[in-house]
Formats: C-alpha cells, sequence, structure tokens
C-alpha cells in the first residue's frame, strides 16, 4: 500500500467528506446537512487515507458516552464515515485505517468502540461483535387498535414547533438515557440532529411536527410538567377508497407508561392517517403490548450498533452483572493483542473486577463474542449453542450468561451516527 495515513485537517474537510459521498454512491447532500456534520465534526480525530493529493479513503470516531448494564455512562468512540474509494479497494486501506484507529481510541483512554455497519460483513474482522438489535414497523392503524393503560387520560398533549421545544425534549430524553443500556448521552451539537428537516428527510411528507406530553403539577411555570414528545411528518396518500396516508416516526420518549401510551394513542388517531411508519424502535418497545393485532404492525428485526471491546478489562468493570459470577475468560484478540489472555471477571449487581490471571480459564471466545454480549442483550448461551464460545468448566456457560443479560430494559440505539 502506497498511501499515507494523516490526521484530518480543517482545509482538507471538503475533499474528505466528497470521498465519503462518493463511496455512498454520490447522491448530493442539502447544504444544511452538510453544514451541521462538519460542525459536528472532529478533526483530530478523524483520519484520511491520501495517495498524493487525492483522498481514497476516510474514517471518524466521534467522543461518545453510551449507557451500559447498571445505568453508568462510559466513554466509547463512535466510529463513523468510514469510506474507502472504489479505486483503491483490496490494497489494505481499511485494515490500516482500522488499526490507527483502534490505536489511538486506546490512546484516548476510551474502552469501547461502536459503529452501525452499512455492511455487516465488514467489521466482525476488526472484533466489533453485533450487540443490538432495531425493530422496523408499519403498523395498519385502520386494523389496529390500542389499550391503553389507567392515567393515559390525565395527559394532555399540544402541539409545538419542533425548535422551540427542543430543550424540554432533551430534559425528557436525558431522563431516558441511564434506564437503556445503548443509548448515548446527547454531546454538545448533537441535539440539532434531530431536527434536521430537509427534501431527503421528508420524502415527500409534511415539514417536522412535534407534539409534547404534558401532566398537571409540574415546575415549568405554567403548572405542567413535559413528560414526553414525539416528532414525526405526515406523507399524504389518496386512494380509491379515500385517504390513506402515513406517519412517519422519528422519534417518541416518555417518562412513565401513561405518557407512552397517550403519545401512541394520539398517532394512532391523526385524521387521513392509515398507517404509522418507523424505523427505529427498542426490541422490547412497550406498544406493542398494547395493540390489538401483533401481525398487522409489519415488524421487522434488522442489525443496529456494533460493540469493540478495546480495553477488556476497563470495560467489563465498567458494566454490573444481574446475577453473581465469577469466570475466567481466555480472549482471543489477534488486531488488539493487548487483549489477549486470560481474565478473571467478578462481579454481581453493585459492581465488577476485571483482572489478568493465570488461573485456569473457564471459557474461551473472541473478543468479537465479548462485543455481542457487552450490553446484555445478546446471550452467552446463544452464541455457545453456535459454536462461537468454549465452555471449558461444566456449568460456567450457564454462569456467565445469566450474569451477562440486561436486567431491565433490551439495549437500543436511539439514533445513528
Amino acid at each position: 500500500m502506497t498511501t499515507e495515513l494523516r490526521t484530518l485537517g480543517k482545509d482538507d474537510w471538503n475533499v474528505w467528506y466528497d470521498n465519503l459521498l462518493r463511496a455512498f454512491g454520490g447522491a448530493s447532500e442539502p447544504a444544511e446537512e452538510r453544514e451541521l456534520w462538519q460542525a459536528l465534526a472532529q478533526y483530530d480525530r478523524s483520519i484520511g487515507a491520501w495517495d498524493g493529493d487525492q483522498c481514497v479513503g476516510t474514517a471518524g470516531a466521534f467522543d461518545f458516552r453510551i449507557t451500559v448494564p447498571g445505568g453508568a455512562v462510559v466513554p466509547a468512540a463512535g466510529v463513523t464515515m468510514v469510506s474507502v474509494a472504489a479505486t483503491h479497494r483490496r490494497r489494505g486501506v481499511l485494515t490500516s485505517m482500522m488499526r490507527r484507529q483502534l490505536d489511538d481510541v486506546r490512546s484516548w483512554g476510551e474502552p469501547l468502540a461502536v459503529l452501525t455497519a452499512s455492511e455487516p460483513v465488514i467489521y466482525g474482522r476488526f472484533g466489533y461483535g453485533l450487540a443490538t438489535h432495531r425493530l422496523g414497523a408499519e403498523i395498519d392503524t385502520t386494523r389496529v387498535r390500542l389499550s391503553v393503560p389507567p392515567g393515559t387520560d390525565d395527559v394532555r398533549l399540544r402541539y409545538a414547533e419542533p425548535a422551540d421545544v427542543l430543550d424540554l425534549c432533551e430534559t425528557v430524553y436525558a431522563r431516558r438515557v441511564p434506564e437503556r443500556p445503548g443509548m448515548l448521552e446527547r454531546r454538545p451539537g448533537w441535539e440539532r440532529v434531530e431536527l434536521l428537516d430537509t427534501d431527503r428527510h421528508r420524502d415527500g411528507a409534511s415539514p417536522l411536527q412535534c407534539v409534547v406530553a404534558e401532566r398537571a403539577g409540574g415546575g415549568d411555570g405554567d403548572g405542567s410538567d413535559v413528560v414526553g414528545y414525539a416528532r414525526f411528518r405526515i406523507k399524504p396518500v389518496w386512494g380509491p377508497g379515500g385517504a390513506e396516508g402515513v406517519v412517519a416516526l422519528s422519534a417518541l420518549e416518555a417518562v412513565d407508561p401513561a405518557a407512552h401510551a397517550a403519545l401512541w394513542r394520539f398517532l394512532f388517531d391523526i385524521d387521513l392517517t392509515a398507517k404509522i411508519v418507523a424505523h427505529r424502535l427498542p426490541v422490547d418497545e412497550p406498544a406493542l403490548h398494547l395493540v390489538s393485532d401483533i401481525r398487522r404492525c409489519g415488524l421487522q428485526l434488522k442489525d443496529d450498533l456494533y460493540v469493540r471491546l478495546v480495553d477488556v478489562g476497563a470495560a467489563l468493570r465498567a458494566r454490573t452483572y444481574q446475577a453473581p459470577l465469577d469466570v475466567v475468560f481466555e480472549v482471543e484478540d489477534a488486531f488488539c493483542p493487548w487483549n489477549e489472555g486470560r481474565w478473571r471477571l467478578s462481579g454481581d449487581p453493585k459492581g465488577a473486577t476485571c483482572e489478568r490471571t493465570a488461573d485456569a480459564a473457564d471459557l474461551s471466545l473472541s473478543v468479537r463474542e465479548l462485543g455481542a454480549v457487552y450490553l446484555g442483550g445478546v446471550s452467552l448461551a446463544s452464541l455457545a449453542a453456535a459454536g462461537r464460545v468454549r465452555e471449558l468448566r461444566q456449568g460456567a456457560v450457564a454462569e456467565a450468561s445469566t450474569g451477562f443479560l440486561a436486567s431491565g430494559s433490551a439495549p437500543w440505539l436511539p439514533h445513528g451516527f
């Protein structure tokens, strides 16, 4: 390989970003969106591969903080904007960028790297394991009804301009972050991503709309407290029988079951619509327990967040475990050899220790499997049944699998990056 890797400079941004867009098909991007990603870009955490004066590869890493089982929020490198020019495939460009990037992440003291993959086949060889899924849904609201919990009628809903209530919605979001593994703390500027509303985002639908849920007795000065919100667009559709509009749900967060149900009921009841489409719901979405006919909700499971343990010891110490465990892992990690070897993990719901050991191993696995189970949404037992984890001490799989599973909500990534 004759390419050179170097940290991104501000003067290189446009060439670097144009290379990224070309690698993803070359479609133009609205100026508003491009300017926002440039504002969010962290140049000292981004690298480019250069062949002379031509950019042929890109990779970035946002400084995120992600919730892990137990509620702690842990530093994580949000790997993003990865591309290789079609003219330079199979020359080691991607491998060299992944090598450089993981070395950098380790030097920054961040125990985790996370990403969403355009092509899932790519990142397993670099130690990333599939840790969360998301649900897509197409709910036929002409045939499906909701059964809402007590207190739903006590929640008041009102329309608001999305930008006008952004701070209130962000407060709700922040309350939700510690409750579910996989959620990201909103770093400065990232709230603006939630309001992107270009023609590409609309895809023939209305401008972004917002409804907030309020309950009396709050402390915001008008006697009410914002307890949830929904952002959505309406796409008018007319068929032979009349209106068949689509509600395109962008985001919905609520702090309690009644507010959650009130928002979903509102979406179901919007006039001139026949369908709700959502592309990013948690696999344990509560609304699915309120519907009258699950088969008419058009559910589709998709892979989402991939997790890579950059520092095995620090990462496993950062989370808690829902049942006591004391297990020795034999970890394989050829790409980040500092992780290889035996690690003793001792933990329970209160905390954990994880240190190197010379004791006999109980389980053998690669760092990829550790990444998959890290947020508690994937079972070690299922990986063992697939032959991806080897049990060296009888009973060790059951012990470790129970401990690793999330004790509350399923892990979920609330937005892409």
